[in-house]
C-alpha cells in the first residue's frame, strides 16, 4: 500500500502541478508568456502544485483590482524556474514589480537587498509591526550595501523549519512506542538504527532503512538538515555582526564532528543508497513508500499529502494522516541543551526599479490584511507553512485537533529558534546556493575523502566567498 502512495503522489504532482496552465483562469500567464511589459504592473508568482492554488491567487488579485481600481498582470512560473527567471530579468534591468518565491529567501532576496535592487518597504511594515513575531521582522531587516543601512526590504508572510516525521506503525512493528524515542542526541540516532535492524530481522529482508536523510548536493534539503547538525555541534559560522568565524580552530573541530556524524549514517547502511541522488522530493517519496522509517523535512508537506477530505473514499489516507504518520521536533544537542530550529521566512518583495511602486505597495498592503494572508496560507499553501502573525493562529483551521499542526506550532513558538545566517550576511546565501555543505558530505561518501579534508576544503571555499563578497 505504501509503495502506491509514493507512485500516486508522483502522478498527482505531475498531472496537477505541471499542467495547471491548461486550467488556469484567463488573467494568468505562464512561462510560455511571462509578462515583460514594463507598462504593466507585473506580479510574478510560483505556479501551484494544484489547480485551486493557482485559482486562489488569481481570485485574490481580482479582489485587489476591484478594491483598488488598479490592474495587474499575474504570471505563474514553475517554482524551480522562478528564481532563475528573476535573476535574468534583474540582469537585463527589467525585473517584475512584485515577487513571491518559495525559495528566494534563502539565496536571492538577501543578495538583491544588498545590491540595492529591492524597494525599502518600511512604510508598509512599520504600521503593522505589532502583528508580527519579532524574529520574522528581524529576518527581513536586510542590509543594503549601497547605503550601508538595514531596512525592511521584504514582507514576511509565513515560516518553516525542519521537523522530524516517522511511521508509528513501523515503530510498533519493531516493538517500540512513541515514548521510547530518546531526546538525547546520540541515543536518538541509535534508536532509529535499532528500529531498522529489528525490522530487517523480523521481516527477513533489507528493504527498510531507519533514516531518510538527504545526502546529495541537489536542492535544499541537505543543507537544511545539515545546518541543524552544525547547530547541534555549536558550530559558530558567523557572529552577530556577520563576521565569518568558521575558520577558527575550535569551530573547525566541531564542523568535523558534524560531518562525521551526518555521513556515518549513510556509510553504515542506515540511509537508502539513492539518497546521494535525491532532490528535495526524494526523502518525501522514500518515506511515503515506507522505505524510510524516519525522515526530516522543511515543511509539513509529507503528512499533508494524506490529509484528504473526510469521506468514505479517503478513510485509508486520513488514517495514515491522523494515526500513523507522526510529526515531532528534533532531538537535543549533544551537550543536552535544546536544539534551535533554524527558520525559513517566506517573503514578498517589490523591486527598486519598478515603475509601479504605488500599485505594488497597494497590492502588498491588501495581501497583508490578516483575512487575506490567512486565507492564502490556509488555501494557497495548504498549511504547509505556519503564519508569522500570531493572530492568524486563532483561526479554527489551526485550532482543530490536528496532530501535525499542533506539533509544528509548538516547535516554532514554544521552543528556541533563530534566523538563518543569510539574514545576517548575504554572502552566506552564496554558500547555500553553491551547496557547499552538500558537496562536502558527498565527497566523504562517494570520493572517500576524510572528514578533515572535506571540512578544510569547505572552509577554504567559504572564506573565499566572503572575501570576494561585494
Amino acid at each position: 500500500m505504501y509503495k502506491r502512495i509514493g507512485n500516486w503522489l508522483i502522478i498527482f504532482l505531475i498531472t496537477f502541478g505541471l499542467v495547471t496552465c491548461s486550467t488556469a483562469p484567463s488573467n494568468i500567464t505562464t512561462t510560455n508568456r511571462i509578462s515583460m511589459d514594463a507598462n504593466e504592473f507585473r506580479i510574478w508568482w510560483p505556479q501551484g502544485f494544484l489547480p485551486e492554488e493557482n485559482t486562489l491567487i488569481a481570485q485574490l488579485v481580482d479582489g485587489w483590482e476591484k478594491e483598488s481600481g488598479m490592474k495587474a498582470s499575474l504570471s505563474l512560473i514553475p517554482a524551480n524556474l522562478l528564481d532563475s527567471e528573476v535573476v535574468k530579468a534583474v540582469e537585463t534591468g527589467n525585473p517584475p514589480d512584485f515577487l513571491y518565491s518559495t525559495t528566494a529567501d534563502t539565496n536571492l532576496f538577501p543578495k538583491l537587498a544588498w545590491k540595492n535592487e529591492l524597494e525599502d518597504i518600511s512604510d508598509v511594515i512599520n504600521p503593522i509591526r505589532d502583528r508580527y513575531l519579532p524574529i520574522a521582522l528581524q529576518t527581513v531587516n536586510y542590509q543594503n550595501g549601497t547605503t550601508n543601512q538595514r531596512r525592511y526590504y521584504a514582507a514576511p508572510i509565513a515560516q518553516q523549519t525542519v521537523h522530524a516525521f516517522y511511521w508509528r506503525n513501523l515503530l510498533e512493528e519493531a516493538g517500540f512506542k512513541d515514548t521510547d524515542i530518546p531526546k538525547e542526541w546520540d541515543k536518538y540516532w541509535q534508536f532509529w538504527q535499532s528500529v531498522q535492524l529489528t525490522l530487517r530481522k523480523n521481516r527477513g529482508n533489507n528493504s527498510v532503512y531507519g533514516l531518510g536523510l538527504t545526502m546529495s548536493d541537489i536542492g535544499t534539503d541537505t543543507f537544511l538538515f545539515f545546518e541543524e547538525f552544525l547547530e547541534a555541534y555549536d558550530v559558530n559560522i558567523l557572529d552577530s555582526n556577520g563576521k565569518l568565524l568558521l575558520s577558527d580552530p575550535n569551530n573547525r573541530e566541531k564542523f568535523i564532528k558534524a560531518l562525521k556524524k551526518y555521513t556515518e549514517f549513510y556509510n553504515g547502511g542506515y540511509v537508502p543508497p539513492k539518497a546521494t541522488e535525491w532532490s528535495d522530493s526524494g526523502n518525501n517519496i522514500s518515506f511515503l513508500e515506507s522505505e524510510s522509517v524516519m525522515t526530516w523535512n522543511g515543511t509539513l508537506s509529507i503528512p499533508l499529502t494524506q490529509k484528504l477530505p473526510k469521506n468514505k473514499y479517503n478513510e485509508s489516507s486520513r488514517n495514515l494522516y491522523f494515526n500513523k504518520i507522526v510529526t515531532t521536533s528534533l532531538p537535543n544537542r549533544p551537550d543536552g541543551f535544546e536544539l534551535k530550529s533554524i527558520l525559513g521566512i517566506k517573503q514578498f518583495v517589490i523591486f527598486q526599479k519598478s515603475d509601479h511602486k504605488n500599485e505594488a505597495k497597494s497590492f502588498m498592503k491588501y495581501f497583508l490584511k490578516p483575512e487575506i494572508l490567512g486565507q492564502f496560507i490556509k488555501q494557497g499553501l495548504k498549511g504547509r507553512m505556519i503564519p508569522v502573525m500570531p493572530q492568524l493562529l486563532e483561526d479554527p483551521f489551526w485550532k482543530e485537533s490536528d496532530p501535525h499542526f499542533i506539533a509544528a506550532i509548538d516547535q516554532l513558538l514554544k521552543h528556541p529558534t533563530r534566523p538563518s545566517y543569510e539574514a545576517i550576511n548575504p554572502a552566506y546565501s552564496i554558500v547555500l546556493e553553491k551547496n557547499i555543505w552538500g558537496s562536502a558530505i558527498l565527497s566523504i561518501i562517494k570520493d572517500k575523502v576524510s572528514p578533515e579534508q572535506a571540512a578544510d576544503k569547505a572552509i577554504a571555499q567559504i572564506v573565499d566567498i566572503f572575501a570576494k563578497w561585494k
